[in-house]
């Protein structure tokens, strides 16, 4: 079966909840295994991120989608520590030819989720790796992709400053359908096991 990471930074919560939403939605579907790879603060000294751990499951995965919120235009600042750890992965091309996908999150509708989402597409490209779209149509009756994006998964926090982190049923929803549509992608594109001869 093959397997999905998800690797992700979240500081308000919201886009571990989003994170939650896909990696259900992926499991639903019985088409893949899925991990949650949650980054830390904590993990970054003197601006260096650091987990060996966390990149070897990354590395044995078959899709690793990647996670931000969008904070001042781009991925937050721990995300792209994360990122710019990766340069010894990128330089052997241990993740050439992997799939990728991509999610993020911002306090507002609009928020320019574009250029992060822009941004994990571009890192993905930078490792060899295979970008998965969206391909689900805005404006669903059900709510589906609301935010009309197809380069990746957009949500939106609507909590404000204080509150608990939240996700509209709309977001919710849309992340599990983006899990199960992940779930079928890394199955039509990995090569399938030959048939055994009768």
């Amino acid at each position: 079966m093959p397997t999905i990471a998800l690797v992700y930074f979240s500081q308000g919560g919201s886009t571990h909840l989003l994170a939650e939403q896909i990696a259900a939605g992926a499991r639903q579907s019985g088409q893949a295994g899925v991990q949650l790879v949650r980054l830390h603060g904590t993990q970054v000294h003197e601006g260096r991120w650091q987990d060996d751990a966390a990149l070897a499951k990354l590395s044995a995965a078959d899709l690793i989608v990647f996670g931000a919120p969008t904070f001042m235009g781009g991925p937050a600042a721990q995300f792209k520590a994360f990122a710019d750890a990766t340069a010894g992965l990128w330089f052997g091309r241990a993740w050439t030819g992997k799939l990728a996908a991509g999610f993020t999150t911002s306090g507002s509708p609009s928020g320019d989720k574009l250029a992060t989402l822009s941004y994990l597409s571009l890192l993905a490209a930078q490792h060899g790796m295979h970008w998965l779209s969206w391909d689900a149509l805005p404006r669903q009756p059900d709510g589906t992709n609301h935010l009309g994006s197809f380069l990746g998964l957009m949500g939106h926090n609507p909590a404000g400053p204080g509150e608990a982190p939240s996700l509209s049923e709309a977001d919710a929803l849309s992340a599990r359908r983006f899990g199960e549509h992940l779930a079928r992608m890394v199955q039509r594109w990995l090569p399938q096991p030959a048939a055994l001869p009768a």
